[in-house]
């Protein structure tokens, strides 16, 4: 199936390309948009801004290569000076939007730079949650960017007791670094199990009896009250009950939210990130995706927001051709992976705490499974324990793209009182491709993904690694 822009019988000729496009948000999703539009033959200018002032780098490797020490900083950038050099780009490193205005499309950056285009599309990413009391306090750390990462690790290097706080997949990720490191490590989360609210208990009472077996001390279903410091450094953790955990360094990872306060009063609708439409549109000209953005997925019938770097990628595919008059929706099978010592686990799908869990091949005693999920009878998730081959064929099995509904898809708010473009039919394939068997996070798209360009690593899930 060609990755040009299709459209409906009754579209007419596709629009002309716009002549520039600036793209706010230089990292997985914003580069790989750029990258996409490229490789589908766009000639016009493009644009980058990015608020860091380094070449923009891979995240999945963060909390775990990176944190370890076995990946110097500059092994996780996305791409070297001539890859940037061929993607005939201008790279503004260090300009941080802080405004939008989305009638005439035009970006105000800290600098005071004001950048109007034909087309923008925001890729800003999240921002991660903090304690109460926390920021400002040493040794207490989050984990979301590069000099989050070295900053950790050169604490790390000098602490013998860590507490992690969250028992999701970056807490638990963060864990088994340091526990890799010989460090004495606490995790306390309000959950039962770790990954329990995206795993529900099955799997996430493998992956607790893991942590548990290489020595990491749980302290689940506790809740945090607050860090507890002196002089200006972190001390421990005191939990609701009063009992404080003693630690060198503290980690949160007690969730994250979409970096989109830069875009109030803009015009655009901000819930859950910036909502767009189906195609990935929050307004005419204006396009939001990754992390920071929530899309309406019409095969599922619902609005969606991932956060894993696979997702990133692939949705920036449905946009560049999205920018380029293509008209379908972008409807995922949702895809996630976190390795944690020696297990690598594979999500596909909807796995939900709530569904019925069956072990469809394999044994969860040895570590080495296909977990089935089932709602009303109806399989919502597959997940591989150490089984990438066998849990890929069950998703291929049972998580064939939905059909795209009919049914009208929500508004967004359109300038100028301007209605959206009515649905089209979408264009899905009769099975859904395979996912990866390496990647650094999430779904494969039902809309066809463009062959990468030689050493496009970015847009090649295949080749990524780190997690979500």
């Amino acid at each position: 199936m060609g990755t040009g822009a299709q459209h409906g019988d009754d579209a007419g000729p596709p629009p002309d390309p716009p002549s520039g496009v600036t793209i706010v948000g230089a990292s997985a999703a914003g580069l790989s948009t750029a990258e996409a539009l490229r490789r589908r033959g766009y000639q016009g200018r493009l644009r980058l801004l990015d608020a860091e002032d380094r070449l923009p780098y891979d995240r999945p490797p963060l909390s775990k290569q990176v944190l370890s020490g076995e990946w110097e900083p500059s092994r996780a950038r996305l791409r070297g000076p001539d890859q940037w050099a061929a993607l005939d780009a201008e790279l503004l490193l260090g300009e941080r939007a802080v405004s939008l205005d989305s009638r005439t499309r035009t970006v105000t950056t800290g600098t005071g730079r004001v950048l109007e285009d034909d087309v923008l599309v925001l890729a800003t990413g999240l921002t991660p949650a903090m304690l109460p009391g926390q920021d400002g306090l040493a040794g207490a750390h989050v984990l979301r960017g590069l000099d989050h990462a070295l900053a950790l690790r050169r604490d790390l290097a000098a602490a013998g007791r860590v507490v992690v706080v969250g028992e999701g997949v970056l807490g638990a990720e963060i864990a088994a670094t340091a526990r890799g490191l010989g460090l004495d490590v606490t995790l306390v989360g309000l959950g039962r199990t770790l990954l329990a609210d995206q795993l529900g208990d099955t799997v996430g009472g493998a992956l607790t009896a893991l942590h548990a077996e290489r020595g990491v001390r749980l302290r689940l279903g506790s809740a945090v009250e607050s860090l507890v410091g002196d002089s200006g450094r972190v001390r421990g953790v005191r939990l609701a009950d009063g009992e404080v955990l003693p630690a060198d360094v503290v980690v949160t990872a007690v969730g994250s939210r979409p970096a989109t306060a830069w875009l109030e009063g803009s015009g655009l609708r901000l819930g859950d990130g910036v909502e767009t439409d189906s195609r990935c549109r929050a307004a005419p000209g204006i396009y939001a995706l990754g992390d920071a953005a929530s899309w309406y997925h019409e095969g599922l019938g619902r609005r969606l927001r991932l956060e894993n770097r696979t997702h990133a990628v692939e949705q920036a595919q449905a946009v560049a051709s999205a920018i380029l008059g293509a008209d379908r929706p972008y409807t995922p099978v949702p895809y996630f992976w976190t390795d944690q010592y020696e297990a690598r686990i594979q999500a596909h799908g909807t796995p939900s705490p709530g569904a019925k869990v069956s072990i469809a091949e394999g044994d969860v005693a040895d570590r080495r499974f296909v977990a089935v999920y089932t709602v009303d009878g109806r399989v919502t998730g597959v997940l591989g324990w150490n089984m990438p081959k066998q849990a890929r064929l069950l998703r291929q099995k049972h998580l064939a793209p939905p059909a795209a509904r009919r049914s009208p898809q929500p508004s967004v708010p359109w300038p100028g009182g301007l209605p959206p473009p009515r649905p089209t039919t979408p264009t899905t394939p009769t099975s859904a491709a395979p996912a990866p068997d390496e990647q650094t996070a999430t779904p494969t798209p039902t809309a066809t993904p463009a062959e990468p360009a030689p050493n496009d690593t970015s847009s090649d899930p295949r080749k990524k690694v780190g997690p979500p």
